[in-house]
């Protein structure tokens, strides 16, 4: 399977360690399966920190026996577990008491599921606040398109990743 980053340098190695925290599936390295979602990323990366807009482009080996070995949580699609898990990773080091369903620990090596885009952000503040109850968050977001993310969080699961090339945007 191809997967892609989005960034505005050549990524030789990963490095988990660069990696930013408090994202939708816990601290690691992001990519996706649609082309066009990575480019604009890449953009968006180079216009907030400079530098030229890249496409960093792998292979992942997603073989059955391989995938065995890893610890996966997927999320078919948005529904109120992965809003909450999304909800408690995105502050996970604000929360003193992390609650179990996080991957604050990088318990999972490799999560997979829908991105929280902005849309969705407004809606998990308004539930966070208590605005709006979980009824009408998960009806709310079968109305959103969703694209998707697979994130990367040990090296375990790095390991299942060759790159391909990287390409200017």
């Amino acid at each position: 399977m191809i997967l892609y980053h989005g960034s505005n340098t050549d990524i030789v190695q990963i490095d988990l360690s660069k990696c930013r925290p408090n994202k939708d599936f816990g601290k690691g390295f992001y990519l996706t399966t649609i082309r066009e979602q990575a480019q604009r990323m890449a953009q968006r990366v180079a216009r907030m920190y400079g530098g030229s807009p890249i496409l960093n482009i792998y292979d992942f080996d997603d073989t059955p026996n391989k995938l065995d070995k890893l610890n996966i949580r997927h999320f078919e699609g948005p529904c109120m577990e992965w809003a909450k898990f999304v909800i408690a990773n995105r502050n996970a080091t604000r929360t003193k008491n992390l609650q179990e369903d996080t991957n604050a620990d990088c318990r999972f090596d490799l999560v997979i599921g829908p991105i929280a885009n902005d849309d969705l952000a407004l809606l998990f503040r308004q539930f966070s606040e208590g605005a709006i109850s979980v009824a009408t968050l998960v009806n709310e977001m079968k109305f959103k398109k969703l694209t998707d993310q697979y994130s990367f969080h040990t090296e375990k699961a790095i390991a299942m990743l060759s790159k391909r090339e990287c390409t200017y945007v």
